[in-house]
């Protein structure tokens, strides 16, 4: 389990930083987007002044016209105005002498300044093409590694759901085999417990049982209490359970019931001869099958666990199943005439007969069962 733990921190710190790093790379998406777009409306105003200057110049060469217009109309050469309307030569007119024979010094320097202003505008324009073909291009990558970082948190929390379920169901089977472990350890303290008090507090039966005789089977038990009629009948206590009389034992163990007992064993003789008598749940065995029982021979040790014991007829196979359940009179919590049966019997040896939970008890006893 050590190495799912390890593997559940190192996923929960890669999504760290990968979740840093996203939040990183989008803090830089919006920076580079915001300055795409700074550059986008710097490059708009540089088009709108580059615009405007070019009106200047268009302006200037109109002006440049009329003077050369009103010097050839005055006498000059015809020569010098022809190259005057020639637009393509505006700059070299303006560096020329004939430029100063049409137009005064000051207009020459305004015009100079409107084709500076003019080619400065158009570098400035070149340059913000530049870094707003640089900033888009950035963007691009900030927005593909965002995604690639946004893909890779993704699969990190995937693979961290997965590891933490593996390591939820291994802390699950160990709580389980802990549970089991106290359960067996609490079950072998409380048998100690019911020898120890057995021991302390020794109860002490005088029986020599003729054939066909029956003696009460809970006369060994310590502080014992009847509870409910249902499948059998169900006691509280602790200490020695006998056989009721003459027998085989048929079984000692069923994981059905609670505690994993459940001792059976076939009448031999007397008024119940040829039936199976079961004891179960909160009892230590102390028999093996096959093993010949009589009233006088201890079946297991009672010991004070959550269930108590239940004793009552069982399955003529004496395989875990009571009579009650063979003949689905049992459906929870119910009183049985199953049950009611055994009580009855219980009462006739002398041992306090159970709680009814119901009158009449649930079902009928087949033809020719025993009246006891």
């Amino acid at each position: 389990m050590s190495s799912e733990q390890a593997q559940v921190a190192q996923l929960g710190a890669r999504i760290a930083e990968d979740g840093a790093l996203v939040q990183r790379l989008v803090v830089s998406y919006d920076e580079a987007e915001s300055r795409e777009v700074t550059l986008s409306a710097e490059l708009d105003a540089t088009q709108a002044r580059l615009a405007a200057d070019r009106q200047a110049q268009a302006r200037a060469t109109a002006t440049l016209r009329g003077l050369a217009l009103t010097s050839y109309m005055g006498g000059a050469g015809a020569g010098t105005a022809t190259t005057l309307f020639d637009t393509r030569n505006v700059t070299t007119l303006a560096a020329r002498q004939q430029y100063a024979q049409v137009a005064t010094a000051q207009f020459g320097n305004a015009i100079d300044a409107v084709e500076v202003d003019a080619g400065r505008t158009q570098s400035s324009e070149a340059q913000l093409r530049a870094a707003q073909a640089q900033a888009a291009a950035g963007v691009q990558q900030l927005s593909a590694a965002r995604g690639a970082a946004q893909a890779a948190l993704v699969r990190d929390d995937s693979l961290l759901s997965q590891a933490q379920g593996n390591l939820q169901v291994l802390l699950a089977a160990q709580a389980a085999q802990r549970a089991a472990a106290a359960k067996i350890a609490e079950q072998a303290m409380a048998v100690q417990a019911a020898a120890a008090a057995a021991a302390a507090h020794p109860v002490t039966v005088t029986l020599h049982p003729s054939p066909g005789t029956y003696a009460d089977p809970l006369r060994g038990l310590n502080a014992l209490t009847p509870e409910r009629i249902d499948q059998g009948v169900d006691y509280s206590g602790y200490g020695p359970v006998y056989a009721l009389g003459d027998g085989v034992v048929l079984s000692t163990v069923n994981a059905g019931w609670p505690g994993g007992t459940f001792i059976s064993y076939r009448l031999a003789d007397g008024p119940a001869g040829g039936l199976v008598v079961y004891v179960a749940e909160d009892i230590d065995p102390v028999v093996t099958v096959g093993q010949a029982v009589d009233a006088g021979t201890v079946l297991g040790l009672v010991y004070e666990g959550p269930d108590g014991i239940e004793t009552g007829w069982a399955d003529p196979s004496g395989n875990g199943v009571s009579m009650a359940n063979d003949a689905g009179q049992f459906s929870g919590a119910n009183s049985t005439v199953f049950g009611a049966s055994f009580s009855r019997l219980l009462a006739s040896v002398g041992a306090p007969p159970g709680v009814a939970q119901n009158e009449p008890p649930t079902g009928t006893l087949p033809p020719g069962w025993p009246a006891l």
